[in-house]
């Protein structure tokens, strides 16, 4: 008959700790001599048996000898093993490496904030795993999560304070099965689509922390949140009603605290008994809270102010999206989740959120898709001729693709990036350096983009193998390239205007490859200069274009002639900064000014006064009519974008975008998959916002992340490609001074993997508000 092999008792421990000392020539550490006396007095005294160590208390000499009965641990009394560091630690990371890794399911608690390590040494953890149930690693300096390793046995992640974390690798979280405790106050994390797909991963995560609410009193000042606007918080005393409630969240909901506020040395003791408890008990919890609220003044209600938030806290509807996106949350921001939260959540997301794209509901396989696809085709060829088919619009091509498209981007979690980087024709040329400044892709040859740069360049690139195709210097003073504009009608040629004013035509035809050098721009048609140029756009019959800037005025030029043919003066009140001719009609363009006016005009009724005029609440950056000039869209400071009728500029549709604050914040918005879809991004902000065109309902929002540490990136400028659903390229630059500006191609339907982080750059950057 089987029996029970006896655990070994501490002294036996203890004493071949010390004779292994003895073999590998070392004293014993009078640290862990007192550890296993600790524990042996918690044995006594019929508490946890804990092993705890401190890696400050370590050399590198010690940690052999303890390896050599780690193994015996877990056969011993000892019940749990706690492993903590501090300030003083002077281990190498190799060493504190094989000391958490040589327990096993006795591993309790590591404790590893403020952590000195390094990178190799979170890489190496985060790579490979750990059996520990808590592993607290407040203050540490990882950029992306990419806790891929095997940590089955985690049930509680502290990463507080880490405040070089942004974001997630794909493979963060996969082997976290028990994982019911995250916390990520004060962090970087801002992009919630990214986000949720990396916690979806967690199924039995039920705590989950960005910031921290506290009651205050009446006299605390709001200015001691660090959470931001407060109008854009959660109304808290719809969640918390009366101080009973207070209470009972700090006897529930501090577990997170417990283990933040560990203090140094021998008392770190986490108490395992607090974590959360079963749905049964979680309910009935609720519906206590929900009764009790009635009993009392409803006029009493505790103050809460936010502290420690990260930046996706500030996010318009971030609460309501975290709810409805992670259903088996009990407890958000240490405020608890009811019933009717998780409803005002679902209501919520629908009214302002795209789960997939064309309002699909549910993801989707591609296979599945293409194999309907084909079965439908193949029943269809067996009907009988005298048979009509019967085409619903829900089993059109035009339907299929866009559920390709929808099963495509719901499995990337995180779109991929590309840094444009372009060469000579020769396949053999080294990488040229380009100082982007404006750019568009051609109307109607899918692999070319222009650009033109802050050195007075005109750049033709092959976008898909990054070849330069052509290359154009002005000759002269260097200006920058603010305006560029193909033709359609002749697609070899491109009008290109710089912030000097000089406009010229040139066609690529004429222009030699790039092999021997730059070609000097002998044999372009120049035009009359416009003053502070900063906007050009040619006419739908490619006879006519239009040029504005630092002016009130706009000018119309005759291309065949190379004449200028009228100057439409005082248009505006204030500078007009884009004028675009519509898609379709050559003689109806539209004008947005700094003077918070959008203006469409008529060139046969020798625009003295506009069709009409639409106002914004702030100074509009730039216009741009739909490709079937069923609307214009008009972006105004601070991300006001609105899509007006443009038969008669009635609003159509407000995108509710929440504003930042700040006057310098220019906005640009470009459609995307012809009119379906608005782009939009600001030059203080490093977001792309992808939004429906009919509901505007927010898809996904694009973080653009330069590589290392405070190398933030703004966008300048963007356009939807043309040829490519769900494709676009940003003009990004880096927030930091002497930085130069470069081209982001985006494919929101191909994962970006592990990604591509974005060349360092060096050079100054101009001002932000020019051009569109």
């Amino acid at each position: 008959m089987a029996t029970d092999i006896p655990s070994l008792n501490i002294s036996t421990l203890e004493q071949m700790y010390i004779d292994s000392c003895e073999r590998h020539g070392v004293p014993p550490n009078k640290e862990i001599l007192s550890g296993f006396l600790k524990a042996e007095v918690k044995k006594s005294c019929h508490e946890i048996c804990s092993l705890e160590i401190i890696l400050d208390h370590l050399e590198d000499i010690d940690v052999p000898p303890l390896l050599d009965v780690c193994a015996s641990i877990e056969t011993s009394e000892i019940e749990v093993v706690d492993i903590s560091n501090g300030p003083l630690c002077a281990l190498q990371g190799e060493s504190a490496l094989s000391l958490l890794r040589a327990f096993n399911q006795k591993l309790q608690l590591v404790d590893l904030q403020n952590l000195p390590f390094g990178k190799d040494f979170l890489r190496e953890l985060s790579g490979k795993g750990l059996t520990c149930q808590i592993l607290n690693l407040r203050s540490s300096h990882l950029r992306k999560l990419n806790m891929a390793g095997k940590f089955m046995q985690i049930r509680t992640l502290n990463l507080d304070f880490s405040t070089s974390l942004t974001s997630f690798q794909d493979d963060c979280f996969t082997c976290m099965p028990n994982l019911t405790c995250l916390s990520m106050c004060k962090t970087r994390v801002a992009n919630l689509w990214t986000t949720i797909a990396a916690l979806s991963k967690l199924s039995s995560l039920v705590d989950l922390r960005f910031q921290k609410w506290l009651c205050c009193n009446d006299s605390a000042s709001p200015s001691a949140s660090s959470g931001g606007n407060l109008e854009d918080q959660p109304d808290v005393g719809q969640l918390l009603t009366d101080i009973d409630e207070e209470s009972y969240l700090n006897q529930e909901f501090d577990y997170m605290d417990q283990l933040a506020n560990l203090s140094s040395g021998w008392n770190r003791q986490v108490n395992l008994r607090v974590e959360l408890s079963s749905d049964t008990s979680w309910n009935k919890k609720e519906e206590s809270l929900q009764g009790s609220s009635g009993r009392h003044n409803a006029n009493v209600r505790p103050k809460y102010i936010s502290h420690h938030a990260s930046p996706i806290c500030s996010e318009k509807h971030y609460r309501e999206y975290m709810i409805a996106s992670l259903p088996n949350l009990k407890v958000l921001d240490n405020l608890p989740v009811r019933k009717i939260d998780s409803k005002r959540a679902a209501v919520t997301f629908s009214q302002h959120f795209e789960y997939l794209p064309y309002n699909r509901k549910r993801k989707e396989s591609v296979v599945g898709i293409l194999h309907r696809r084909e079965i439908k085709d193949t029943r269809s060829h067996m009907r009988s001729k005298n048979q009509k088919p019967s085409y619903s619009h829900g089993n059109s091509q035009y339907s299929y693709t866009r559920s390709l498209c929808a099963a495509k981007l719901g499995s990337s979690a995180r779109p991929l990036l590309h840094s444009l980087s372009v060469s000579g024709c020769d396949s053999g040329d080294k990488s040229m350096s380009f100082r982007p400044r404006q750019f568009e892709y051609h109307p109607s040859l899918s692999s070319l983009m222009a650009f033109g740069t802050l050195d007075g360049e005109v750049v033709v690139v092959n976008h898909e193998n990054e070849k330069v195709v052509r290359r154009v210097s002005s000759p002269g003073a260097m200006n920058s390239v603010l305006g560029l504009c193909w033709l359609k009608k002749y697609p070899s040629k491109i009008i290109a205007g710089s912030d000097s004013g000089s406009l010229k035509l040139y066609d690529i035809e004429h222009v030699p490859p790039p092999v021997t050098g730059m070609y000097s721009g002998a044999g372009s048609i120049a035009f009359d200069d416009f003053d502070q140029l900063t906007s050009v756009h040619v006419n739908s019959t490619d006879e006519l274009f239009l040029a504005s800037g630092y002016s009130k005025n706009v000018a119309l030029y005759d291309i065949s002639s190379g004449r200028r043919v009228q100057v439409f003066t005082d248009m505006h009140r204030e500078h007009i900064n884009v004028v675009k001719f519509s898609n379709h009609s050559p003689s109806v363009f539209a004008t947005s000014s700094f003077d918070q006016d959008v203006k469409l005009w008529d060139l046969r009724q020798k625009p003295l006064q506009p069709c009409y005029t639409t106002s914004s609440s702030r100074g509009n950056v730039m216009v741009c009519f739909s490709p079937d000039d069923h609307y214009l869209l008009a972006s105004a400071f601070d991300n006001e974008v609105r899509q007006l009728l443009a038969v008669d500029g009635r609003l159509h549709l407000s995108f509710d975008i929440a504003p930042t604050g700040s006057s310098q914040n220019y906005t640009r918005s470009y459609y995307m998959n012809g009119r379906d879809y608005i782009i939009s991004g600001s030059c203080d902000e490093h977001v792309v916002r992808v939004c429906c065109a009919q509901t505007g309902r927010r898809l996904r929002d694009i973080s653009l992340e330069g590589k290392g540490l405070g190398n933030s990136m703004y966008v300048q400028s963007l356009r939807g490609d043309p040829f490519r659903d769900f494709n676009m390229s940003i003009l990004a630059a880096y927030t930091r001074p002497n930085s130069k500006y470069e081209i982001v191609k985006v494919n929101l339907l191909e994962s970006c993997g592990n990604g591509k982080g974005y060349s360092k750059s060096r050079d100054s950057c101009p001002s932000k508000n020019m051009g569109g």
